[in-house]
């Protein structure tokens, strides 16, 4: 039986994702190993970061056992692979007009959308926006008013 962990993305400047992801959310990382590893608690669920580049620049603090899977083990081409999109991560809010006036005030989002609405069988209204590492991030909420 699996115990969740924490889901966490590969950052290629680990400070600006963290800088990112406080001013998103709002909270401090709740913990930290080094600059390597930092997790974000959200109301019970993890996100962290994990700098692509630490294992490399600091190979005297990292010890390594069993085979070496390049595949897995090197984060360089990790960290320059282009964005698929096939990720997204998806936050709740209560007042969706609210929060993307927050993070448009911000200025910490690219290919920020406006606020659209689908029906696919559940109607939910959302906006769309990337962060430092181009991964998306859907958040949805409560509208009132036109688009």
């Amino acid at each position: 039986m699996y115990t969740y962990g924490s889901i966490y993305l590969i950052a290629k400047d680990f400070d600006r994702s963290i800088s990112f992801y406080r001013a998103l959310f709002e909270s401090d990382v709740c913990s930290q190993n080094k600059t390597r590893f930092a997790v974000f608690d959200i109301n019970g669920l993890t996100l962290s970061i994990m700098n692509g580049r630490f294992d490399r620049e600091h190979p005297d603090e990292v010890v390594t056992k069993g085979e070496y899977c390049a595949l897995y083990d090197d984060y360089e081409p990790i960290i320059e692979a282009p964005d698929c999109g096939k990720v997204v991560i998806n936050l709740s809010v209560e007042d969706l007009r609210a929060e993307y006036e927050r993070i448009r005030t911000l200025n910490i989002a690219a290919d920020l959308t406006k606020i659209r609405y689908i029906n696919a069988g559940n109607p939910y209204y959302y906006f769309c926006l990337k962060d430092p590492d181009g991964n998306t991030i859907e958040i949805t909420g409560n509208y009132e008013g036109e688009l």
